[in-house]
């Protein structure tokens, strides 16, 4: 992995300002679409202003009822311009001002099962062919081509970016699952363990907090290896929470 500066300094580096775009992508706070000839992209969407987007290993995806203005414009490979506002670090950090613009050509790849509704839906992804990184918060405002040769680069996988979006969605979607993992591996009853949070996951470890009945605990779980995908690090995470607590 390459390792982001905490205010996304030295973007003129190649490797940092990749590592950069690649991890605004993969956590954004807002994602807007523009596409050649459609009026309204967000038209037949799930709901108004919702425009779902998935980082696949540096493709931005999206998914689509087949026939809407999205899926006919993927179909006919559709220009397209994506802007990402940063979603990095806290509210208000330095993090936060930092745009990333995509621009290519739009895609059909086939359709799949929805798992939460059973609906069939239109994959569409955004083949890039031009990606620039753009800071505010300097006058004048400074902005970045990346080079698209290290945007696609396997070092960037477990990017920053995926890695916060990674702790957002375990302590928010999985908190059941980590009180039951604290709780079996401290020897605590599951009922007096108020709460558990994952923070700083990185590719060899990760810091585990928790609060019981006995107060506030801190923990870090050193992986056996750094992990290289995003696999490797979900399996090399999970083995760690129910065997390196004790």
């Amino acid at each position: 992995m390459t390792a982001d500066t905490s205010h996304l300094a030295s973007l003129d580096q190649p490797m940092r300002l990749a590592a950069a775009a690649r991890s605004i992508l993969a956590c954004p706070a807002s994602v807007n679409l523009v596409v050649d000839g459609v009026t309204d992209v967000l038209a037949g969407l799930d709901g108004p202003g919702e425009l779902g987007m998935q980082d696949l290993d540096g493709t931005p995806t999206f998914s689509c009822v087949p026939q809407t203005e999205l899926a006919q414009a993927a179909r006919r490979g559709a220009s397209a311009l994506l802007t990402i506002e940063s979603g990095l670090g806290p509210l208000g950090s330095p993090d936060r001002a930092a745009t990333l613009t995509l621009a290519g050509s739009l895609y059909h790849h086939g359709r799949e099962d929805c798992d939460c509704c059973g609906e069939v839906r239109d994959v569409v992804t955004l083949s890039i062919n031009f990606a620039l990184v753009a800071r505010s918060g300097s006058q004048p405002e400074q902005q970045f081509r990346v080079p698209l040769d290290q945007f696609r680069s396997p070092a960037h996988r477990l990017n920053r970016g995926y890695l916060q979006r990674s702790v957002e969605h375990a302590n928010q979607c999985h908190q059941e699952e980590l009180r039951r993992a604290v709780a079996t591996t401290s020897g605590t009853r599951l009922s007096q363990v108020v709460g558990v949070s994952l923070a700083d996951l990185r590719p060899d470890r990760v810091e585990v907090q928790w609060v019981d009945l006995d107060g506030a605990h801190t923990r870090t779980l050193v992986f056996p290896r750094a992990a290289t995908g995003t696999e490797e690090l979900g399996e090399m995470l999970r083995r760690e929470l129910h065997s390196g607590l004790c």
